[in-house]
């Protein structure tokens, strides 16, 4: 059975002939890369190479068609953007009939750009946002996602994130997390207004990826943390749009999961009623703040995707420490697992311990019979 076959069987509840493990390495590769700090092993091989090696299996396309993936932004010839980069700082400028969105990044050491102001700062910045929501569709890309799946061959069933609900995209790019607790304090209604505008604009991609009949597994890519969204915007923001958006794509046969990452205690009892067949990167302690027992309790039949803590690749942690986490988490949440690192592999971490779980993972049903 290949692996793209196992990837999809396990979101159908049906058996697999090992713990299906999909780490995701591919910041590890690119930085360690770039740094010529690949172990010697792996300095002649690509990425895909790389996943061949240790027999583990891919996630994402998003990472291997370019940007921008699956999912683009499309603008009305109404919106005029523009951008100055002066060295290592950026600014964007979006006009609107009601005046410009202004935002700043700067170039962090890792050469990625970092936002330092954010568009949306005051009342009048919503009107303008709303304007520009209105006048901006997310579209799918047919032919990113098929090279995608060509790229990925039998290595796993292709994935990509969907774009996030209007809080969290508020909150993490639009207005920061400061500026929306309290222009929802002072204009809740703006920002409600917002929201839906924010929801409105992705009407046309949710159309296509289900009229394109292909995409059988999707990502909410939220990045869900407690110490981000409250239980009481959770509640009144995310979970109506999680309702909506999750069931209108199971209704035409696809799959979904949802990242949630970092804190997650004080939102674990929703855990339970959530309206996806899947939840990522959910991280108990030593790294997350619950326990496997406390998660257990509350996944209901869903499955879970990867769990291991990422600080347990680090070559300073115990290899036994790795070694009973895996052990537990297999007993706890096999068949309905998906097994990786939550989330990523970290750049210093020890590739071959992802290569001792992969044989784990591999071993596991042999040793049960």
């Amino acid at each position: 059975m290949t692996k793209r076959e196992m990837n999809l069987r396990v979101f159908e509840g049906k058996e697999t002939p090992e713990v299906f493990f999909q780490p995701r390495i591919e910041w590890w590769y690119w930085y360690n890369k770039d740094r010529g700090t690949l172990p010697e092993r792996y300095r002649e091989m690509s990425l895909l190479d790389l996943f061949d090696d240790l027999d583990v299996s891919i996630r994402y396309i998003d990472y291997f068609t370019g940007i921008p993936g699956a999912v683009k932004v499309r603008h009305s010839d109404k919106v005029k953007t523009k951008e100055k980069v002066d060295g290592q700082r950026k600014l964007i400028i979006t006009e609107t009939p009601k005046g410009d969105l202004v935002s700043k990044q700067r170039l962090s050491s890792e050469e990625q750009w970092r936002i330092v102001k954010y568009p949306i700062e005051t009342s009048d910045d919503i009107e303008k946002a709303i304007w520009l929501f209105e006048n901006t569709s997310f579209v799918f890309i047919k032919k990113n996602f098929e090279t995608g799946s060509e790229f990925f061959g039998e290595r796993a069933e292709p994935q990509f994130f969907l774009p996030r609900s209007g809080y969290q995209h508020l909150a993490l790019f639009g207005m920061g997390l400061e500026n929306l607790i309290y222009a929802l304090a002072d204009v809740p209604q703006k920002v409600e207004r917002l929201m839906q505008a924010i929801d409105n604009s992705y009407d046309a991609l949710y159309q296509s990826i289900i009229s394109y009949g292909k995409v059988r597994i999707v990502n909410f890519g939220e990045n869900i943390d407690g110490n981000i969204v409250s239980p009481r915007y959770f509640e009144k923001y995310c979970i109506p749009f999680y309702q909506k958006r999750s069931k209108q794509l199971q209704r035409a046969g696809i799959y979904t999961h949802i990242h949630i990452d970092g804190s997650f205690r004080s939102l674990l009892k929703y855990l339970r009623d959530l309206p996806f067949d899947g939840l990522e990167a959910l991280t108990p302690l030593p790294q997350g703040d619950v326990s496997l027992e406390e998660m257990k309790e509350v996944m209901g039949d869903r499955i879970l995707l990867d769990v291991i803590p990422a600080i347990l690749f680090l070559p300073d942690r115990p290899m036994e420490e790795l070694e009973k986490c895996v052990e537990s988490i297999v007993e706890f949440f096999y068949p309905r697992l998906i097994l990786g690192a939550s989330d990523e592999v970290p750049p210093p971490g020890d590739i071959e311990r992802v290569r001792y779980v992969s044989q784990y993972c591999r071993d596991y049903r042999h040793y049960q019979r």
